[in-house]
């Protein structure tokens, strides 16, 4: 049964074992804390991070902007790869696209077009972004034509890798070739998961879709982990966290996102939340999914 002691004390994630002193988190593991990391004395070469889940509405979108501003925050220097034709990251990052002359579409098919013109700097140090817009939706049709049309994204970030810590790939709700791009450049993968059961059911299809790539194109590729967002102190996303890690196992981030209405607070503020509200319970949610991160080796 999923951690017992949860509904009896439901302002904290984790609750004292009756038989000892040693606090559990919501899935009765040892609940842990990561340190905040040291400076770095050099940058680069990055970690390319692929964030992705066929099914919208996980918080793909918002995950790659909080965990980039926390980690920014932290000083590593951070790229957003914008790789949704909506544009919710360029949008979330306070970048017109619209309004740009080059965006990622333009890098994945105008060799004549240097990467770097291609990056967008925010308003928030270490943080940088490279913008996506509509344009972006009719690249699924024109990589079927392209030579190495799974690494077309892998050789446009290529050049830029040893200027950041960490590029976080923002990827669309699909498991086409915008995908498969994202998974061929990545190092690793970190799945959001929603805190309830429609958003598990596709979570076998996509493993199936790393699975292909290890073993076609990237076997280098990893899965980072399962991060578990807009999670409520109710008994459906309990049975939904624990169904996650029956599943998943190690592989589950220590940190859960809660639901919070500073999220979308936020993005209408074109800005991070641990930028927008620094002191709010989400905002160390994230911070400590990016501690976590460097506390595994996952990012420098």
């Amino acid at each position: 049964m999923l951690c017992q002691g949860a509904r009896d004390f439901p302002d904290v994630w984790w609750r004292f074992d009756r038989v000892g002193s040693m606090p559990t988190d919501l899935l009765g593991r040892d609940y842990e804390t990561f340190p905040a990391p040291e400076p770095l004395e050099h940058h680069g070469p990055a970690r390319v991070i692929a964030m992705c889940n066929q099914k919208g509405g996980v918080g793909k979108t918002t995950s790659s902007i909080n965990i980039a501003g926390a980690l920014s925050q932290y000083g590593r220097r951070c790229l957003i790869v914008d790789f949704d034709p909506q544009g919710a990251a360029t949008v979330g990052l306070g970048i017109n696209a619209n309004t740009v002359e080059n965006t990622i579409y333009t890098a994945l098919f105008d060799p004549d077009v240097d990467p770097h013109d291609v990056v967008q700097h925010t308003n928030f140090e270490n943080l940088d972004v490279i913008p996506a817009n509509i344009d972006l939706s009719a690249a699924e049709v024109q990589l079927v034509t392209e030579v190495g049309r799974e690494q077309v994204l892998a050789s446009v970030l290529r050049p830029l890798k040893d200027e950041y810590d960490v590029i976080i790939i923002d990827c669309q709700p699909s498991l086409g070739l915008l995908t498969v791009n994202a998974l061929t450049a990545a190092d690793g993968v970190i799945i959001p998961v929603a805190a309830e059961f429609f958003a598990l059911r596709g979570v076998a299809l996509l493993m199936q879709s790393i699975k292909k790539v290890q073993s076609r194109i990237n076997p280098s590729l990893e899965v980072y982990g399962v991060l578990v967002t807009m999670f409520t102190k109710t008994l459906h996303c309990e049975e939904v966290m624990q169904r996650i890690y029956e599943a998943f196992q190690e592989k589950v981030f220590h940190t859960v996102i809660s639901r919070s209405i500073k999220l979308p607070d936020s993005t209408v503020a074109a800005a991070p939340i641990t930028f927008y509200s620094p002191g709010h319970k989400t905002s160390k949610e994230y911070r400590e999914v990016a501690r976590e991160l460097v506390a595994e080796g996952i990012v420098a």
